[in-house]
């Protein structure tokens, strides 16, 4: 394995003592006295990227039956920006089977951030396809090593979980929304083998002049198949309307996404499968809730019995 893994969370007496099980239903206590409030059952992880040295961090989360059926492989679900997409996501998935199964129960992996870095100048650097940046980014920012945060997700952090837990070969999906949702794109036209299926929301297609649009058809052309089940989201609000506050004023997201769906299409792959949505009466910082509701319920169903 190319980086060692360093469990670094810690825990309270009652997590420590049942953190093993990793179920909401059974660990229910925090910390007091003021100590900061913890995501129960859930783990953390310092993964180096030994490409460039630069310390990261997952956090993990189990389904509720892992330990229950130890027989059973699950999928993984890949997140970025997880300083809100992983307890977002790891709790939409437990809710939506509350009542009764509506998707496939999974193991949420959440990529953070450089360690100790500001999450914007972390998240503008390794999700970005070129170095040049947006027009508010300070002029000292770093921007376009995309590929090589790509590379270490798949030769550090995927060989890592499926070393760690009983995953799922064939069930591994992505989620990012904005930069995530561009860097997401950028995976799925240069190696779309590394993900199964892909929830990509509100994609960031507007930086530096539209890049990854412009050479999106030449990076399928080295496409000879693609096998997934790609979702599509955006915001009805993120649409260009100038002179109604409600919609972007500089940009539109909605006509880009759509053109980034019609290039997919286009190509006619037989494997690939693809749904685009606009969300009504969503903008870009309501949305991602509901898009990764959907996105889990297009990607990843309950099993029928």
């Amino acid at each position: 394995m190319a980086a060692s893994a360093i469990f670094v969370a810690s825990c309270s007496g009652a997590e420590s003592s049942q953190a093993d099980s990793n179920s909401a239903a059974t660990v229910t206590s925090q910390r007091a006295q003021g100590h900061p409030y913890e995501i129960l059952g859930t783990r953390v992880f310092d993964l180096t990227d030994p490409a460039s040295q630069i310390p990261y961090q997952i956090f993990v989360s189990l389904p509720p039956s892992y330990e229950q059926q130890p027989q059973r492989r699950y999928p993984t679900v890949y997140v970025t920006d997880a300083d809100y997409g992983f307890p977002m996501l790891r709790l939409i998935g437990r809710r939506l089977n509350g009542a009764q199964p509506q998707v496939e129960e999974f193991i949420t992996v959440g990529l953070s951030y450089e360690k100790g870095q500001d999450p914007m100048v972390s998240r503008r650097r390794d999700y970005t396809p070129t170095a040049k940046g947006a027009s508010d980014a300070p002029s000292t920012a770093r921007h376009g090593e995309s590929l090589r945060y790509r590379n270490y997700i798949r030769d550090v952090v995927i060989p890592f979980v499926d070393g760690q837990w009983r995953t799922q070969a064939d069930k591994r999906v992505y989620v990012g929304h904005s930069y995530g949702g561009l860097l997401g794109a950028q995976i799925l036209l240069t190696e779309p083998e590394m993900f199964d299926a892909y929830i990509l929301g509100s994609p960031s297609f507007w930086y530096d002049q539209k890049y990854l649009l412009r050479e999106a058809l030449g990076l399928l052309d080295q496409q000879r198949a693609i096998n997934a089940d790609v979702y599509l989201y955006v915001g009805e609000f993120e649409a260009l309307r100038t002179g109604d506050k409600r919609y972007h004023q500089e940009v539109d997201m909605v006509a880009d996404n759509r053109a980034f769906a019609d290039i997919l299409r286009s190509r006619g792959y037989r494997g690939l499968k693809l749904r685009a949505d606009v969300l009504a009466d969503e903008d870009h910082m309501s949305v991602a809730p509901r898009g990764f509701t959907q996105g889990l319920l297009h990607t990843l169903p309950a099993k029928e019995d």
